[in-house]
């Protein structure tokens, strides 16, 4: 519908008879009246109300005051029931005033009595004493208010509805303490409120979900204990050692917090959530061989005819010798996939196979289209996270076509292990492969398209072998992850022949935190060459802050100098003997020094970003006492190959620096 702001701000009006909220029945046993309607709201109605009527442009300091203004033009001050929740009880009251400067109602036990608690000792005096002791005012985000059908209080119940979300998904207790500037709206309301309703929706991994509110519950608990620290040195004037511990324990403390709200910061970002890599799927356990020692061949046919079997047994089953070999047949590949152990061979017999499942790989086994790729396709259906998971240690993967839909997380994860990916096809949805840190992958003579993310992530730590692919249609073609943090090693990349084209963005991004020095060395140095893209954690507006960081351009190599088309020119032209006139011809050699100067100059930059960590890490083993590093200690340079491949018509160039 087409909501306009004249429309929205009679959302609810008074001026128009008949409410416009639905009702709902509240749980339990005791017969509570209707309560209203209003936990369905949807994202740009929530968005509207935080941006054009409650918080504007505020400060983090402002936000209660700026509340309490909205809650007083559309309030009700009296006259409306509600229901009043907490985590023991639930009970009815009437509101007779309301304290706005506190975001509290002032109210009163409703006639008859009606309570509901956990083990029923919330009598009518135990309420009374209660509210008694609370003034009998109550915070207004505790209250659910009461249906009526007349539409006088819907403003009144999406009003508390705005302020309960609020404080229940949006703030933060230490917002106050961070940049007290004009754009909290932008910089933290904004980016909470979209993961919100990326996580209802399931656009986010529901690992990356899980993580986020480990990282929110550890970061409440560690800054409640900051706060107490700190509040016991304000209130001890002595210059004591106890005082001294305490403000080394304080300082701990705060750099924990600190630590912990950048990685919040990360994945409340939506342009960074996925820089910030999780772990899961580390508890699957390999099955290990069978308990006879057997290694049995499954095999999957769309349907089976006798030419079909007599081609099996001459091709795949009995090549050799077959007098031992186990055979089982499976209806469809999820089914043949969770029957093997160790050593077993999958063979998928041409067709097309839609699966509602995640694969879940965890040892060494090989599966196999018997065809060619497009004659063997494995399509998945229903929501999910994932599509293949590997964890085995040598698992091979060839001759299907993989077709993912509706998807949250990519195609195919390798976790742990090596996964060998050979003459397949991948029609992706979200994010291509992963390869996460300790994996390796190898891929080859693959086409892989569609992903709305990257096609490839290589994650630090891992090893990356890609021959011969296509890697197209892609946000962006292969992205390298961050490995400059101290914990990481630097990743083991090989790229050899492969065509990657069409992608939205780079052929190949890389990923990392900009460092001090390059800030000031970008001030100085001219803006041609690699694109470098910088982005605050949490950028200050939507509008201004990319374009103030975005096509923000550094030479990382040698600027060229004038001249180097010609004599990149003129150096192919002394490869061959002759002179070359065909204007087509020297359009095909002009672009294959281009495709040269492309490849030299992802691998030029790959292996100085890997020597800045090797420096970092030298730097750090001096600060332990290690003044001679063992050679096997340093050995953490990223081992970079990086030849023969083709970049063409992707929309932001062949190479870039995402800087964070």
């Amino acid at each position: 519908s087409d909501w306009s702001a004249d429309s929205w701000s009679d959302y609810g009006s008074r001026d128009k008879p008949g409410t416009t909220l639905g009702r709902t029945v509240p749980d339990g046993n005791v017969l509570f009246p209707d309560i209203f309607h209003t936990d369905h709201l949807l994202f740009y109605e929530r968005f509207r109300a935080y941006q054009d009527y409650i918080l504007a442009d505020c400060r983090a300091s402002e936000v209660k005051q700026f509340i309490a203004e909205y809650l007083g033009k559309v309030l009700e001050p009296s006259g409306w029931q509600a229901i009043w929740r907490t985590d023991v009880f639930e009970v009815l009251v009437g509101v007779v005033d309301v304290n706005f400067s506190a975001l509290k109602a002032v109210v009163q036990l409703s006639e008859p009595f009606l309570c509901e608690s956990q083990d029923g000792s919330f009598t009518l005096e135990c309420m009374q004493e209660l509210l008694e002791l609370k003034e009998h005012q109550i915070l207004l985000q505790e209250l659910w208010v009461v249906y009526d059908e007349s539409g006088e209080f819907d403003q009144t119940a999406l009003a508390i509805e705005h302020v309960r979300f609020f404080y229940r998904c949006i703030w933060r207790t230490w917002d106050e303490e961070e940049e007290d500037e004009f754009d909290y709206f932008v910089r933290c309301v904004e980016p909470r409120l979209r993961l919100h309703y990326d996580v209802l929706e399931h656009r986010v991994p529901s690992g990356l979900v899980v993580d986020y509110q480990n990282l929110l519950s550890q970061c409440e608990e560690l800054y409640e204990k900051f706060l107490n620290v700190r509040n016991s040195i304000a209130s001890n004037d002595s210059d004591s050692e106890a005082e001294n511990v305490s403000m080394v324990e304080g300082l701990k403390l705060y750099d924990k917090v600190e630590h912990l709200k950048q990685k919040l910061k990360l994945i409340e970002n939506p342009l960074l959530r996925y820089v910030f890599g999780y772990q899961k799927y580390g508890s699957l356990q390999a099955k290990g061989l069978r308990p006879t020692g057997a290694r049995v061949t499954h095999v999957v046919p769309w349907t089976m005819t006798a030419s079909l079997l007599q081609l099996l047994a001459r091709d795949k089953l009995c090549p050799e010798s077959c007098e031992d070999l186990e055979i089982q047949f499976h209806h469809d590949p999820l089914a043949a996939v969770n029957a093997c152990y160790e050593g077993d061979r999958v063979i998928i017999c041409p067709g097309h196979y839609v699966v509602d499942g995640v694969f879940c790989i965890a040892d060494s086994v090989e599966l196999e289209g018997y065809g060619l790729p497009d004659d063997v396709v494995i399509e998945k259906q229903g929501k999910g996270d994932n599509f293949f998971d590997c964890t085995g240690g040598n698992i091979k993967i060839s001759n299907l076509k993989l077709v993912q839909h509706d998807a949250v997380e990519g195609i195919l994860n390798v976790h742990h292990g090596k996964t060998t990916l050979e003459n397949c096809v991948l029609q992706c949805e979200t994010t291509g492969i992963t390869v996460r840190t300790s994996a390796e992958l190898l891929m080859k003579n693959s086409d892989l398209y569609g992903a709305k993310g990257a096609g490839v992530e290589i994650y630090p730590g891992s090893a990356c072998t890609l021959l011969s692919n296509g890697i197209h249609h892609c946000k962006e073609g292969i992205l390298v992850k961050n490995f400059l943090d101290e914990d990481y090693e630097a990743p083991k990349i090989t790229m050899v022949n492969n065509v990657i084209h069409n992608n939205e963005g780079y052929g190949v991004v890389l990923v990392r935190p900009v460092m001090a020095s390059e800030m000031k060395d970008a001030s100085a140095q001219g803006t041609t060459g690699t694109t470098l893209l910088f982005l605050e954690e949490t950028p200050k507006t939507s509008k201004y802050s990319l374009a103030r960081f975005l096509n923000f351009l550094i030479r990382n190599t040698q600027p060229a100098q004038a001249g180097d088309e010609t004599a990149c020119a003129e150096s192919c032209r002394q490869e061959q003997p002759g002179c070359v006139t065909d204007e087509l011809e020297l359009y095909k050699r002009a672009e294959t020094c281009e495709q040269t100067e492309n490849n030299s100059e992802i691998a030029n930059v790959l292996g100085a970003t890997s020597a800045k960590k090797s420096q970092m890490h030298k730097k750090r083993l001096s600060e332990l006492g290690f003044t001679e590093a063992d050679d096997n200690l340093m050995s953490q340079e990223m081992f970079v190959s990086v030849e023969g491949n083709q970049f063409k018509w992707n929309g932001k160039g062949s190479f870039g620096i995402f800087l964070f």
